[in-house]
């Protein structure tokens, strides 16, 4: 059975085997390669060198004799050679790089390009050495065939015309420019001259400019070729800066007219952008007859029959607005605006009566070029600002800002995320009209965009929530609810991306919304979030950055309660989690806690969890705590944390007689060390600390006044609670007291007992009672004093303080007139004096447990006997639970209390003032108050 299986497994089929065999075959042809690059014991011997020869003898013979690569190698070392030995290296080496590049290839001669010009910048020789040995190797290789090596010897010459003196670059370099200009020179040698040409312009007078080189720069602009016109046309910029105004109006203006009407496209593109840069050296003259002219020209070509001008006049519109604005008349304003506003939304909409099926035909060169367009729009929309001016925004730009804002392109998104900012602070009061494009970028789907807008994150929210200084109050609280989910879901999106430098730069700038947003707003929406990252996030720069916002959070947090309980999540999470990375992370908190806080705020919170950490289980933990240690040290004071430097130097000997890992005791050793040089600060300025103690001063006092306006903050909800409990207790009694006179004005007639064969004058005085009754419930409770608080009362009797504890207000009318009181006498006295004695046995019994003067006893029980008879007058005797919950009474009985302590002022003042002494003049006054001028009498 066996050998059968084994032969099912098996195909031996003649397929099968020519498979093999080209399997086979095609590995032997991957191997190949790899044995031909090995070099031939021939090769090694060719590439050995003596290890005796010196470097400049090694390079002399390794460029006569030595491969291609080894000669690549010493031109990329010939700066090295120049600082150790220049005399050698210029007598030996640099005859034999000349000879070599001669037939030197592309990278040689590349590396020769840089290392000429890097002996340049090191100076390593003075310039006339250099003009005299490296200048004429530079000029030889100007026309290489090759254009890459070409372009990189010329960088190098242009970068050495700046050092030369005039002598040496009239003479070495501008004669033979003359030659080289002809037309019988090759292309290659004419685009090199037109770019020397720019450059000279700046290192000589305006006579030589004119005499030798403008000649030149003419012949230059007519050549048969557009590629050396438009070189030479780009060059008239620094031609025009070199040769000054006079000369540039009557010199190159012409020649950039006529070169703007060149068949050529990039002829006149070339023309445009140079027009627009010498914008400043033309006067109002030549910008309105001939700049104004070309530019309305080329607007109007650049949609119907050139195109390739497009993406140019939109990157440059900003500028060509703004450098026009004076000569503009209004109908040219605002035909510029609305080119502006069309080039902005090109390729959105249909554009030149173009249908669907048109638009569905454009090539994709087409749509790159449209989105080139709106992208320099977008670059060019704070100059537009400027254009139209700040206060027309709203009506001109806004819906051109909310389009390139919503583009659905990136790079348009990305660049107006750049320029937001810029765009925030030309709007200034009227910032507030951006914010929704603010939340729009900052939930962008793009992490490019949000990383653009990041970069200027603080000072856009700043000018969002301050809006300038015309803006109100009403702005600002209206952006704030918006803003904060969008942070949110920014962040949150960074964080699930793999762009963790985006969110490190996220979190970094995230410090400032203390300054923006509410601290009770920032615990619960952000300060949690940057503590989950710490613990959650893998990414070391990320958990850093959100460590150092944490702590920008907890310093500006306005209460206590909330601070403890981040201290104490900051202590147990991280400084004792089970992770020796949260615990790594935690020393890094402490740094910055060290960093933002005073030092006695440290000391207080982290101190000793800090030293806690040099029993860590693992090395890493205490190593990194060894490095801390220093600055740590640096925040106690003496005297007072010197039991907080004993506790560091018991964890320190601790170290040094336990430690077993040999990195950490050399740390700590050279720790130990570095803590016996250092001066600890005491609590008195010192001279020699005095910046840092004035700083850690000012910390402290921060710190203290973020405690005190916590405290009047409490302080200032509670009296608003009190107040409103006041108040919401005080119409409650109001209502019920209405209520109640209702139900007792209609028996009022059962309330005061009297004749039933009483005279008509008798019915109209009770009428005048009801009515007066009424009166005063109503007046009361004034509203002016429904807000007193209530003086409590410490009596110890119950009683007294419950039966006259608010009758101030009615009690004041028996003393108030003493022939309203002798009417009432008449009247009701008969209901008055049997409540008024059992009132007064409560007085008495009240004021024998408090005062055992007899005399001061009777006086208080005659006073009030007078206040509860006006009472019964005024009210019938059936008011007084309504009265006693006045406030008034509690002041009276002081009133009663300090002149029964003082029995010899009172008899001065009632020798002085008769019965209208200071007392009775404080009742009267309240009563002229309570009381409305039918009852004065």
């Amino acid at each position: 059975m066996h050998p059968i299986i084994f032969f099912s497994r098996m195909d031996f089929s003649q397929s099968n085997l020519f498979g093999y065999i080209e399997d086979l075959q095609e590995l032997t042809i991957i191997e190949r390669p790899v044995r031909r690059s090995l070099k031939t014991p021939e090769e090694i011997e060719r590439l050995t060198v003596d290890e005796e020869l010196s470097d400049i003898e090694r390079a002399v013979y390794l460029l006569s004799s030595g491969q291609d690569i080894q000669g690549t190698s010493v031109v990329a070392n010939l700066p090295a050679l120049m600082r150790q030995n220049p005399a050698e290296t210029l007598r030996r080496v640099l005859p034999k790089i000349r000879e070599v590049l001669h037939v030197a290839g592309v990278e040689m001669q590349l590396t020769a390009a840089v290392s000429f010009l890097t002996v340049l910048q090191e100076e390593s020789v003075s310039i006339h050495t250099y003009s005299h040995s490296f200048l004429h190797i530079i000029l030889q290789n100007l026309e290489h065939r090759d254009a890459g090596v070409s372009n990189a010897w010329l960088e190098t010459l242009l970068a050495v015309i700046e050092a030369l003196p005039k002598e040496t670059i009239r003479h070495e370099i501008l004669n033979p420019l003359v030659s080289k200009a002809q037309l019988s020179q090759t292309l290659q040698s004419r685009l090199v001259t037109c770019k020397i040409m720019g450059k000279l312009a700046n290192k000589f007078e305006a006579h030589i400019i004119k005499r030798e080189i403008l000649p030149l720069v003419k012949s230059l602009c007519q050549d048969v070729e557009y590629e050396v016109r438009t070189c030479m046309c780009r060059q008239l910029e620094h031609i025009a800066k070199g040769i000054g105004t006079e000369l540039t109006k009557t010199v190159v203006l012409p020649e950039l007219v006529e070169l703007a009407r060149d068949e050529g496209s990039s002829v006149r593109l070339a023309a445009f952008e140079t027009l627009v840069n010498l914008l400043d050296m033309f006067d109002a003259d030549d910008r309105s007859q001939t700049v104004l002219p070309l530019v309305k020209s080329f607007c109007e070509k650049s949609f119907k029959a050139d195109e390739s001008i497009l993406v140019s006049l939109s990157f440059h519109l900003g500028k060509l607005c703004n450098g026009l604005y004076g000569i503009f008349t209004p109908e040219q304003h605002l035909r510029f605006l609305e080119f502006y506003k069309k080039l902005s939304t090109l390729g959105l909409q249909q554009e030149n009566g173009h249908n669907d099926n048109q638009l569905q035909l454009q090539t994709l060169e087409q749509e790159k070029k449209y989105i080139s367009v709106r992208k320099n729009c977008a670059y060019n929309f704070p100059a537009m600002i400027v254009f139209v001016d700040p206060k027309n925004f709203h009506l001109e730009l806004y819906s051109i800002f909310f389009c390139l804002c919503h583009d659905p392109e990136v790079p348009v998104r990305y660049t107006m995320a750049i320029s937001f900012y810029e765009v925030a602070k030309l709007l200034n009061s009227g910032v507030y009209t951006i914010h929704k494009e603010l939340v729009t970028l900052l939930q962008d789907e793009s992490l490019e965009v949000l990383d653009a807008l990041v970069g200027h994150l603080p000072e856009i929210l700043e000018l969002m929530t301050n809006g300038g200084e015309n803006s109100g109050s009403e702005s600002k609280l209206l952006s704030i609810p918006d803003l904060i989910p969008a942070l949110t879901t920014a962040e949150q999106r960074a964080a699930t991306s793999l762009k963790w430098r985006t969110h490190e730069k996220l979190l970094q700038k995230y410090a400032c919304l203390p300054h923006i947003i509410p601290s009770d707003q920032i615990y619960y929406r952000f300060l949690h979030r940057m503590l989950t990252i710490i613990l959650t996030n893998n990414v070391l720069p990320v958990q850093k950055a959100a460590a150092r916002t944490l702590c920008v959070y907890l310093r500006y947090n306005r209460k206590q309660e909330q601070r403890h309980e981040v201290i104490q999540k900051l202590i147990e999470q991280l400084g004792q989690g089970k992770s020796y990375w949260n615990r790594l992370r935690f020393l890094d908190t402490c740094e910055f806690i060290m960093e933002l806080f005073s030092k006695s705020f440290f000391c207080k919170y982290f101190f000793l969890p800090v030293l806690e950490l040099t029993h860590d289980p693992v090395a890493n933990v205490r190593m990194k705590l060894c490095y801390l240690l220093p600055k740590v040290k640096s925040t106690l004071k003496i005297p007072t944390d010197k039991h907080l430097l004993q506790q560091l130097e018991l964890c320190i000997r601790k170290l040094l007689c336990q430690e077993k890992d040999k990195d950490v005791l050399t740390i700590v050793k050279r720790t130990v060390l570095e803590l016996d040089r250092m001066e600890i600060s005491v609590d008195a300025f010192q001279k020699r600390f005095y910046e840092n103690d004035l700083l850690d001063q000012e910390k402290e006092r921060q710190e203290h006044l973020l405690l005190e306006m916590e405290q009047l903050e409490k302080e200032k909800q509670q009296n608003e609670g009190r107040s409103t409990n006041i108040n919401d207790k005080m119409f409650e009694k109001k209502r019920r007291d209405s209520k109640t006179s209702s139900v007792l004005g209609k028996s009022i007639t059962l309330s005061v007992p009297g004749s039933s064969s009483s005279t008509s004058a008798g019915k109209e005085d009770k009428k005048s009672k009801l009515v007066r009754s009424q009166s005063f419930s109503t007046q009361a409770l004034h509203p002016k004093y429904s807000n007193i608080d209530k003086c409590p009362n410490k009596s110890s009797a119950t009683g007294y303080t419950s039966s006259v504890s608010g009758m101030g207000k009615s009690c004041m009318l028996s003393f108030s007139d003493d022939s309203f009181r002798t009417h009432s006498t008449g009247n009701s006295g008969n209901v008055a004096f049997p409540s008024s004695c059992s009132s007064r046995n409560l007085f008495n019994s009240a004021d024998q447990k408090n005062n055992g003067n007899k005399e001061s006893q009777s006086r208080k029980m005659s006073m009030c006997l007078w206040l509860l008879y006006g009472c019964f007058r005024v009210k019938g005797g059936l008011w007084l639970p309504v009265i006693a919950r006045t406030s008034f009474w509690s002041h009276f009985i002081y009133l009663l209390s300090q002149r029964s302590e003082r029995p010899q002022q009172q008899e001065k003042e009632h020798k002085i003032f008769g019965n209208r002494g200071p007392l009775h003049r404080t009742v009267s006054a309240h009563h002229s108050y309570f009381f409305p001028s039918p009852y004065k009498v």
